[in-house]
């Protein structure tokens, strides 16, 4: 791939950072639902971030069968509408794949623009079964929810990148 100038080059990701991070977040996840917020429709998906910045950047380790997995997990442990979270991670995996590489080529701030209506689109999906299958209506906080997770998809890339990032300078040890 033909760099931007100015772009650093990064380390490959390490398959063990990659899943620890994906597992990481489920956890972070799971620890938000059972926290003081419940399962308040305004909180951000850690989880769905964390998915779509790993199906950006590394397509070929994060696929949609690990979205739909991830996906199952969740819905077990809301015990809700099994297949309520593993389609909507299936969706936003599926489109950030399809998006990778014109998504790469654009300031972290331009891809959390990018990366909004994913976001948005799969809380929708998850929306329509919720209301098909239940009836339940979250809420219009619902609405909050997408734009929160824009907004720390800055936060989500810096953290994420950091072990892949090259020393800046040169050395003789060091000849990239």
């Amino acid at each position: 791939m033909i760099m931007r100038p100015g772009q650093q080059l990064l380390l490959p990701a390490k398959p063990l950072f990659i899943w620890g991070t994906l597992l990481l977040a489920m956890a972070a996840n799971m620890a938000i639902n059972m926290g003081m917020t419940g399962r308040a429709a305004w909180v951000p998906d850690v989880m769905a971030l964390v998915l779509v910045f790993w199906s950006v950047h590394q397509p070929q380790r994060v696929s949609v069968g690990a979205a739909f997995m991830f996906g199952v997990m969740m819905d077990v442990h809301a015990a809700g509408v099994l297949g309520q979270h593993a389609l909507a991670y299936t969706v936003l995996s599926y489109f950030a794949i399809t998006i990778h590489r014109r998504l790469l080529w654009f300031t972290v701030p331009s891809q959390a623009l990018q990366v909004f209506p994913l976001l948005a689109a799969a809380h929708v999906v998850s929306l329509v079964v919720r209301l098909v299958i239940d009836g339940g209506w979250p809420g219009w906080g619902l609405l909050f929810s997408p734009v929160l997770e824009a907004l720390l998809w800055p936060v989500v890339s810096v953290l994420l990148l950091l072990p892949q990032r090259r020393a800046p300078d040169p050395d003789k040890t060091r000849p990239l």
